[in-house]
């Protein structure tokens, strides 16, 4: 009987050595326990940091795309602009030789004025001398003109033109006037009704119609023609007045 109170002395120990064991392998496995659980948050941190950077790759991708699609356009832009401003280079040098031959031109134009109308002032001299005094008055208007500083270059030249239009046109025309002729030669002057036939010809009628003639532009005179010229002569005239018809 003495042997129980051992025995359970003995048990009671194992049992104390077994729960002191139990309690050390319970501490040793919460110990792993909260040790995974570190790790699993550590690793879910760790997978949340990965997702946010891997979200701001992403974004950053996707900015560094556009942005690179912005330089393309930008490169496109700027080389369009490049080309635009060498032909605006070509373009203005055009412009710097147009500005220096207009300058050239310009300066051409006064001697070109004055060349054209010695020329037409010499052709009026060598050509039949109908209305004499409107050619000549006009031809002397012009020379005050051309050095008068009212009247631009353009408007000069278009003056000069205006009269060579004139001139030009008495080629193609038929004209009756009246006017004051040395028809004799003898220093005075008569009264007679003169018909001009474009350029070809220039003839006169006497008022009575008596008395009939053509300018001689070789002789530079007025010869009389005889009595058989005088009715075709007149059926020509149509009036007194100026009666100017296209040839």
């Amino acid at each position: 009987m003495k042997y129980q109170p051992l025995k359970a002395v003995a048990l009671s120990a194992a049992i104390a050595s077994g729960l002191a064991a139990f309690g050390a392998q319970a501490a040793e496995v919460g110990d792993v326990l909260a040790a995974g659980a570190d790790k699993v948050k550590a690793a879910q941190a760790a997978q949340g940091t990965v997702d946010r950077i891997a979200d701001q790759t992403d974004t950053l991708l996707q900015e560094f795309k556009q942005v690179n699609k912005q330089i393309e356009s930008l490169r496109v832009y700027n080389s369009q602009l490049e080309r635009q401003i060498e032909n605006q280079k070509i373009m203005m040098a055009d412009l710097e030789e147009s500005i220096e031959n207009a300058t050239i031109i310009e300066r051409g134009i006064p001697p070109l004025m004055a060349n054209m109308l010695e020329g037409l002032e010499a052709f009026i001299a060598l050509d039949l001398p109908f209305e004499s005094d409107v050619r000549e008055e006009a031809i002397a208007q012009l020379y005050v003109n051309l050095d008068s500083a009212r009247f631009s270059n353009a408007e000069k030249f278009r003056q000069i033109l205006e009269v060579y239009d004139i001139e030009a046109g008495y080629s193609s025309t038929i004209d009756t006037y009246r006017d004051l002729l040395d028809i004799n030669s003898s220093g005075s002057e008569v009264e007679v009704d003169v018909l001009r036939v474009g350029r070809i010809a220039l003839m006169y009628q006497s008022k009575d119609k008596s008395q009939v003639g053509v300018w001689d532009n070789a002789a530079q005179s007025w010869v009389e023609l005889g009595s058989e010229y005088r009715r075709p002569i007149d059926k020509v005239f149509v009036s007194p007045r100026n009666c100017r018809r296209r040839m």
